[in-house]
């Protein structure tokens, strides 16, 4: 993708005002290396954050559960949460339109939010990741040590359909949006400590169910040109 430096200096001034920070899925961009894994595995991200998953190999999802039920989805564990599920991302279906499926959350508080990937056994293979890991509160509750449970835990049998959303956009910038994701809680009480998240305007079809949720005002194809920006920086 290419930019000019008046296109690339006015995105980093509209970046200043919507802070985006991107996880790349199944690829590191850096050196192509490809694998089980998100880049990065942890993030900070203040409230108000957009998080963009860019899912660039294979078919994976971005599925929340808690840190206590590792590769499994938040709402099995709370019927009453709605946990964020990114829906499948064959990235060859996408890469014949040449498209790079992209799913954008905004974080909505600091408390941490854990991911895993729900194909197959990829999580239990350490395919997970967190926002906001608080390990000044509990040092044990740790991506490292949610991976040492992750290859005890029993398959995932993946998220659900009534919580999850993607957003799809192309190489150039340009994109669309489908589907709703709505915020869950985790831990030993999931409601009180997992962080909440919902996806932007544009890439929702429903209303986030959850209280303390905002629907952001910000187009998938803006994110996804402002992701571009920050990985270039």
């Amino acid at each position: 993708m290419k930019f000019s430096l008046a296109a690339a200096t006015a995105m980093m001034g509209a970046a200043q005002a919507v802070n985006v920070q991107v996880v790349s899925v199944g690829r590191n961009p850096v050196n192509n290396a490809t694998g089980l894994k998100f880049w990065p595995e942890k993030i900070k991200a203040e409230p108000g954050t957009m998080v963009q998953f860019q899912f660039l190999a294979g078919n994976h999802t971005a599925t929340q559960s808690d840190f206590d039920h590792p590769c499994k989805p938040i709402q099995e564990v709370n019927p009453n949460v709605q946990g964020i599920f990114s829906s499948y991302q064959p990235v060859a279906a996408s890469a014949s339109q040449k498209e790079i499926p992209v799913f954008t959350i905004m974080v909505n508080d600091t408390k941490p939010m854990w991911f895993f990937c729900s194909q197959g056994p990829h999580c239990e293979k350490g395919m997970s990741m967190v926002i906001n890991e608080n390990t000044g509160a509990n040092s044990s509750r740790s991506i490292e040590n949610y991976k040492m449970l992750s290859a005890g835990a029993s398959p995932s049998t993946g998220g659900s359909n009534t919580g999850s959303g993607s957003n799809t956009g192309s190489g150039s910038g340009s994109g669309s949006g489908s589907g709703s994701t709505s915020p869950g809680g985790s831990g030993t009480s999931p409601s009180q400590e997992s962080g909440s998240a919902t996806t932007p305007a544009g890439a929702a079809s429903s209303t986030p169910t959850t209280a303390g949720a905002s629907v952001a005002g910000v187009s998938s194809s803006a994110l996804l040109a402002l992701g571009a920006v920050f990985m270039l920086l």
